[in-house]
């Protein structure tokens, strides 16, 4: 994880085909921060995740990774970010296990089988790590796609409604494990239909309208 790294929004605008979903948004986030982006359905929550990994091209605006602009950052930048969707992108057919080592190795991360069962036995799988996930409940497989938060070395976690499916034991689970992430030197920007409160730390929030 870089020294004092900071995300940096600057005068961003998106369009969902020809409807401009917001413009004019500047925000930073910085070494133990924790944004949510809130607002009414459609208003481009998503998007604007989106938009900060380098996956959605805003119209106007630019998005900066530690003072340079995302587009001229190369695979660097993303192996210093985690982005979980509203989708678990896991594969049904594979375990657990085999889940959790295949996104570790797109992401470039060497995990050895004990450290990937480390982490899916603290996201409360224990005796499922070697289950087919389409056998698994809807909140195990969040677990399951959550856990990669635990194997990769990213400074920023954006975080799409990281809550969902999960029961009330994960829910506080996800808490501990986003103010260990922040008190660690990492950032946290995330959109929840669901109450996401960290001892210790002050969520800002950003209100898209």
């Amino acid at each position: 994880m870089q020294a004092s790294p900071k995300l940096e929004v600057i005068d961003l605008a998106c369009e969902r085909g020809d409807h401009r979903l917001f413009s004019g948004l500047s925000f930073t986030l910085s070494s133990g921060e924790l944004m949510q982006v809130q607002g009414e359905n459609g208003k481009g929550k998503t998007t604007l995740l989106r938009a900060l990994c380098g996956f959605v091209q805003p119209v106007a605006g630019e998005v900066h990774w530690c003072g340079r602009n995302v587009e001229e950052w190369d695979e660097d930048f993303h192996a210093q970010t985690c982005y979980l969707g509203h989708l678990n992108a896991i594969k049904d057919e594979l375990s657990a296990l085999e889940n959790l080592l295949l996104t570790a190795g797109l992401a470039g991360v060497q995990l050895s089988e004990k450290a990937a069962l480390d982490a899916l036995r603290r996201m409360g799988l224990r005796r499922r790590e070697h289950l087919p996930v389409r056998v698994l409940s809807q909140g195990q497989r969040r677990r399951v796609a959550l856990s990669r938060l635990l194997v990769v070395d990213a400074a920023l976690w954006i975080l799409d409604e990281p809550l969902t499916a999960l029961d009330v034991g994960a829910v506080d689970l996800m808490q501990e494990l986003i103010g260990e992430h922040l008190s660690n030197g990492g950032m946290t920007i995330f959109t929840t239909h669901q109450p996401l409160q960290v001892a210790g730390i002050e969520t800002r929030e950003l209100l898209l309208s």
